[in-house]
């Protein structure tokens, strides 16, 4: 299908949408293209979490012309806390954050990750040191609630700026980017769009 000046091939969702708003991609899939260089991984879907800001981050990288291809992956699992994440404090209620293994598979083939784990700032720290555990890949994490580098490095995540000690890191991955401010379920702005941009394009000059 023909978008823009260029070609490409979507591969939309494993399965049919389902209930209000049946074309909303469901949890557990992925919107593929065809070489895997960037993957926006949003939340489980409902009507916080889907399709904003994660389809709008996917589109406006698509719009800029960039000559590489975006991925979209809805986890299957991907509202609450990992069931490693004891230190949050208080009980945890609900279903854990997880990642299957076809869904890390899925992760890895691409150059770059942008994280987009809502608006607890406890809960994105979390999130992502779980997610950059299992996956070896560069992330942009993009969240409502303000983070930085070192609440990152704190629970033992590598980062581009502020490195765990040796013997804490617990990650494969890197965090090598944050844009905060994005706020769930609403379009982002162009400043923070802009941003999301230039961590991407970066990171994968970078890389090339």
């Amino acid at each position: 299908m023909p978008v823009g000046r260029v070609t490409q091939v979507v591969d939309c969702r494993a399965a049919m949408g389902m209930g209000k708003g049946g074309g909303i991609a469901q949890r557990g899939t992925i919107s593929e293209c065809r070489y895997p260089d960037v993957i926006v991984v949003g939340m489980s879907p409902g009507r916080r979490h889907v399709t904003k800001p994660v389809c709008d981050i996917t589109s406006a990288l698509r719009r800029e012309g960039i000559e590489y291809s975006i991925s979209t992956l809805v986890l299957n699992a991907g509202s609450g806390v990992p069931p490693d994440a004891r230190d949050i404090g208080g009980g945890v209620l609900g279903a854990y954050f997880g990642l299957t293994d076809t869904e890390i598979q899925q992760i890895e083939k691409h150059k770059v990750a942008i994280l987009h784990h809502g608006n607890v700032r406890s809960h994105v720290v979390h999130k992502v040191r779980f997610m950059l555990q299992a996956c070896d890949v560069k992330a942009v994490v993009v969240s409502q609630a303000p983070v930085d580098f070192e609440d990152f490095a704190k629970v033992g995540v590598k980062t581009a700026l502020v490195m765990p000690p040796p013997d804490k890191i617990k990650t494969r991955g890197t965090v090598m980017a944050i844009v905060s401010g994005v706020t769930r379920g609403q379009t982002p702005s162009r400043e923070k769009m802009a941003e999301v941009i230039h961590a991407v394009m970066r990171l994968i000059k970078t890389k090339e």
